[in-house]
């Protein structure tokens, strides 16, 4: 039977998670902005919904952003390591 060692020390300190979870968040909301466009009426292409600036640009930015903050959550070193 397998026990748990609870002397191992973590992988990620509570402030590692905290910037996974921020860069999480900031991936999500650039997903939602990028979502949408729909048109009532499947005949009409409208051009300003599909190819708005916050559709093409700032979405993929805040998603760039989202994943180097999950780069540095990742890497960054607990004070209890820098000890």
């Amino acid at each position: 039977m397998a026990t748990s060692n609870s002397n191992t020390p973590s992988m990620f300190s509570k402030s590692n998670y905290m910037w996974m979870l921020i860069g999480a968040v900031v991936m999500a909301l650039g997903m939602f902005l990028m979502s949408g466009g729909k048109s009532d009426d499947p005949h009409v292409f409208d051009k300003n919904a599909v190819y708005s600036a916050t559709r093409i640009t700032v979405a993929p930015i805040l998603i760039f952003i989202g994943l180097a903050i999950e780069i540095y959550a990742i890497f960054k070193k607990s004070s209890t390591e820098k000890n």
